[in-house]
């Protein structure tokens, strides 16, 4: 299993990464160079406060697909409690912004989708080879 990160260094590391991609118009250098990634509002299911996370996404049969992966953590990053508990958010991709509801995807559809991710990124295969529960997908519905 894999140490989960302590909140401070993960607010951190997120916090450069959003200030890269929105001066930057949607990209960022480093280790996400080659990475589409967006930006997700959720709404917090505890405070009700937005809560901005910068995820890897996955445009796979015309469907927006993001991996709630937490590189392997034994918990869901903290975005996927809030899309279960409310399901609508806002979505940067480059410099549009537009609202979604979220889907997650049931066992079998998510087990019949995971290997086109993996096969696109195959770092999500080891963050799942590192921990024992099953990391979620969503769908990202444009509303």
């Amino acid at each position: 299993m894999t140490e989960m990160p302590d909140t401070e260094t993960i607010n951190a590391f997120n916090t450069g990464i959003i200030d890269e991609f929105r001066a930057n118009g949607g990209k960022v250098g480093g280790q996400f160079a080659d990475t589409d990634l967006l930006l997700l509002t959720t709404t917090g299911a505890k405070s009700g406060r937005p809560r901005l996370s910068p995820l890897a996404y996955f445009r796979i049969d015309g469907r927006l697909i993001i991996v709630g992966s937490f590189a392997g953590a034994p918990v869901s990053p903290a975005w996927v409690h809030n899309l279960r508990t409310n399901p609508g958010a806002r979505v940067e991709i480059g410099t549009e912004a537009f609202d979604v509801t979220a889907r997650e995807l049931p066992a079998a559809e998510r087990d019949a989708l995971f290997p086109e991710i993996t096969a696109a990124a195959p770092g999500f295969a080891d963050y799942q080879s590192k921990t024992s529960r099953v990391i979620p997908l969503f769908e990202l519905h444009r509303t």
